[in-house]
Formats: C-alpha cells, structure tokens, sequence
C-alpha cells in the first residue's frame, strides 16, 4: 500500500490524476483514448491533457501472433501483462475488451465498469462480395483463429477450410488484400471504433454468427480497495451493459470456456428489465452445435450459469472432454479440423 501511494504520489506531482494500462494494439488504443474522453467529460479535474496517462504495455498475445491462442494458452496472454503491472500499482487501473478477460480475475481485483456496448455482430470480410458462409465455392480458404468462429462457419458450409488467422484489424486486412486467404471475419465493434465500417462486407445476425462472450463491450479492472480510482470508474459504467456481460461470463465460467473451447453467449437487456440470452457449444468441426435460449431472469450472473449448466448437461460430459482432447491435438491450425474419433 505504501509503495502504491508513493507511486500515486509521484504521479500526482507531475500532474497526472490517473494511470491507465492498456495493449498497444490500434484498436486497444482507440480504446484507451475512448476512455480518456469520457473520464474527462465526466471529471474537470481529468479534462485537462495529462492528467490520465496512458502505459502501452505489451502482451504475450499481441507477440505470439505465428500461433494459434488455443495452442499457447487462451483468454489470459491479452491480459497477464497487465495484470502485474495493476498488481505491481504501475498503473491504476486497465481498459481491456472484455472478450479477452479470463473469467478468474486475479485475486484482489475486479471488473469495475462497462462501458456502454457498441455493435456485438461479426462481419464477413470478402473481396468477392460474399455475404454468406452457405456461397463459399468448396475449398475456399477463410481466415480466423477463432475456434468459435470456425465452428459456426463449419456447421453452415464444411467444404470450406478454416486456417489461422491472427494480428490486429489492419495486419488481418492486408493479409485479405495480398489474397492469403478468401474471406476473413472481425468483430463489428473493433471496426466502428477505429472508423472502418466500410470494409464489412455483411454484418452478421446471431442465427448466422453468434458473437463471442463479452464481444464488444470495454471494461475497466482495478484493485478493489483502491477507492480513489474506484470513484472515478464506477459513475461511468452502464448498468445494461454490465448486467448482460455478467451474464454472460457466468455462462462461460460455468462452461470453463477459454479459447480452447468454441463457446458463444450473447444476452440483452430490455427497456422493461428481461434478460434475453443465447448460447452456444460447439464441436471444432462444428459437426454439432447446441444452443441453449433462457427468458426473463432477474440475476444476470443466476441465468447465465443456469443456461451453461443446462447445457453442459444436454451435452455430455464425455462431449467437452472429447473437445479438450481434441483442441490439444491441433498444435498447427493450417489443417482442417477432422471430427475427432472416439
């Protein structure tokens, strides 16, 4: 505690009021600065320039970029990072896409504040003006790391293949122009907030792509005893958006959901206070795919692990050991999933 007030006390004298950690991707960025913008609106003693720092703080996951996440460790590479430098008060606090936050937090922190959420949809990316995974021509090669994605995308057109797909939204883009793969998928959200809807070429429903966990929605994570961060934090956080999330992630949790494991979840919050959720469990293959709909709930985080737990149920036991089985096997992801034997 006293080494983090030094540490506050030391950046209080050259005028900064908050520390604030984040990835240094383009997006991640875009993110940070979203987040300084609304601090200051909100606080006049935060509009002026330096008074919210922002730390770049590299991940293992933005430098593994040649793997897939499943093969070299999920959800925590975006996070571990950040998590010392939180622990270690270098910064006060960190903006992350939730998408990327482990369900297990570290111990002595919490997921403060959601801002409001933007677009949860994926897009297609292609050059050929496809707007649906059923027209690709057989054989058609389609850019993703994401296991989700890749699963949905096989359950709707199997004669596709899928290959490993990573870096950040201008690397994936580049990558499609010099023609390394047909088509490639990106969150709606990541685009919007960098300005670049117009490289979507069909932004996807649920029936077609459901969206990952948390997709789309900034959270801020601090200590939890650090009361003078927590008091600028909390008045920004958006009640539906922190309600849907937790659903959300509760439904994971209760799946042990990382990116080992093709999962989605989405739920929304009504004027009228109903919670609507959907998820989703998948073979890598998709060669099967389970959905669970759950309505009006009043405890987001009770829905939420009701939902996974029912789910986990239909599914079988033997189905998630199957797919953990499997998903370790796959150390190289440009070959095509095979259904794995029993």
């Amino acid at each position: 505690a006293a080494e983090g007030a030094a540490n506050r006390g030391s950046a209080a004298s050259s005028g900064v009021v908050l520390r604030l950690g984040t990835r240094g991707s383009p997006l991640a960025l875009a993110q940070a600065y979203e987040t300084k913008r609304r601090l200051a609106e909100a606080f006049p003693e935060l509009a002026h320039d330096g008074s919210v720092e922002i730390k770049v703080i590299s991940t293992t996951g933005d430098e593994r970029l040649d793997v897939p996440l499943a093969t070299v460790g999920g959800k925590g590479l975006f996070t571990r990072e950040l998590d010392v430098a939180l622990l270690n008060k270098e910064v006060d606090f960190c903006v992350h896409s939730t998408k990327d936050v482990p369900t297990a937090l570290v111990p002595g922190t919490e997921l403060c504040t959601m801002l409001p959420r933007e677009d949860t949809r994926d897009v297609i990316i292609s050059p050929q003006g496809i707007t649906r995974f059923e027209d690709f021509p057989a054989g058609s090669v389609i850019g993703t790391a994401s296991l989700r994605r890749q699963a949905q995308i096989y359950a709707k057109n199997p004669g596709v293949r899928c290959i490993n797909f990573r870096g950040n939204v201008q690397t994936r883009l580049r990558k499609l122009r010099d023609g390394e793969v047909d088509a490639t998928l990106l969150a709606y959200a990541g685009l919007r907030r960098m300005g670049m809807e117009e490289h979507a070429t069909q932004v996807l429903d649920w029936d077609q792509m459901l969206p990952a966990i948390a997709q789309g929605a900034i959270s801020f994570q601090c200590t939890s005893d650090d009361q003078a961060t927590l008091k600028y934090l909390r008045p920004l956080s958006h009640q539906p958006t922190f309600d849907a999330v937790t659903c959300e992630r509760a439904f994971l949790a209760s799946l042990d959901g990382n990116c080992k494991t093709p999962i989605a979840g989405q739920a929304e919050v009504s004027k009228s206070g109903e919670l609507r959720f959907q998820g989703l469990v998948a073979s890598p293959d998709g060669g099967r795919v389970l959905r669970s709909r759950v309505g009006r709930v009043e405890e987001a985080a009770e829905i939420g692990r009701d939902a996974g737990g029912e789910l986990r149920r239909e599914a079988g036991e033997a189905f998630f050991q199957e797919m953990q089985a499997y998903v370790q096997e796959v150390q190289a992801a440009n070959t095509r999933p095979a259904k794995p034997t029993k």
